[in-house]
């Protein structure tokens, strides 16, 4: 069970920070992350990895020709995180470089589900605020969304994925892959492919990042409403001491419903995270 807490204030708040001092926030806690000794060595391992093949990415590409897929789900809000980090590092933030343009810094794509879940929609919203995201939102199929976001953004030549090696087609990518033959042409770079999805809660909760309200409700993969359910391997066993007369889930202390699902850090097996999902 995931139980790191690590900072007790959160990364960031309703108000937004300036963009370079929002970026020297999130560098400064990701280094303590990462020489903090209460945190796993392989986690810390692997987000050495991942901002290595982010930097590779700012090696290899302009900013106008870097995006990331975002859909306000937890690989790529830890994505995102990492992403703003190395922009701190390689001093491309605009107080640091006059030259960075907010606009271009962080671009990104949003494929919006089919049946989306209002809490994610708010999510994404608030994350452009938070975040000065310059966020497009497609509601096609991806295969489709892409090709119209390389149409409305020109400049983009790579696309920084959330993808982990236990996602759907996940098994055999790299840090950097083309796409398949027949989709809009671009490199998909995913610097969090080997990451366990214990990995994602640990660096989400040590740096206390805000999240999507579902994921506190059991649910650990977000899709759409007609094919996402909370994960029936967080479901609450019944206790053996409830009262037998209560009809209802509220605790007998208090009155306060008690919820069906336990959050969704509290899962482990990487293998059990799209036991919610239909698809």
């Amino acid at each position: 069970m995931n139980t790191a807490t690590g900072f007790s204030e959160p990364l960031v708040t309703d108000t937004p920070l300036p963009f370079h001092e929002l970026c020297a926030r999130i560098h400064d806690r990701t280094v303590a992350f990462l020489g903090a000794k209460d945190v796993s060595e392989r986690v810390q391992a692997q987000t050495r990895v991942a901002l290595g093949v982010i930097e590779e990415a700012l090696t290899r590409y302009s900013l106008p020709e870097l995006s990331i897929a975002y859909n306000g789900g937890k690989d790529c809000l830890v994505l995102l995180i990492l992403y703003l980090c190395a922009l701190h590092k390689r001093g491309l933030t605009q107080a640091s470089n006059p030259s960075a343009n907010i606009e271009t810094a962080v671009q990104c794509c949003y494929i919006q589900d089919a049946h989306p879940f209002p809490e994610v929609e708010e999510f994404v919203v608030k994350s452009i605020k938070l975040y000065s995201l310059a966020l497009l939102e497609y509601a096609k199929p991806m295969k489709e969304a892409f090709g119209d976001y390389l149409k409305d953004t020109p400049s983009v030549k790579a696309i920084l994925v959330g993808t982990r090696r236990t996602d759907p087609h996940g098994e055999h990518l790299q840090h950097f892959d083309p796409t398949d033959s027949g989709w809009p042409a671009f490199v998909r770079v995913h610097p969090v492919i080997d990451w366990h999805y214990v990995d994602i809660w640990t660096f989400i909760r040590y740096l206390n990042i805000p999240y999507c309200c579902l994921y506190d409700m059991g649910y650990t993969s977000l899709g759409g409403t007609t094919d996402t359910h909370p994960n029936p391997a967080l479901a609450r066993q019944p206790s053996t001491q409830q009262v037998p007369q209560l009809k209802d889930t509220k605790a007998a202390t208090n009155g306060t419903p008690k919820p069906r699902f336990r959050p969704a850090y509290e899962l482990e097996d990487d293998y059990e995270e799209r036991l919610g999902r239909d698809r």
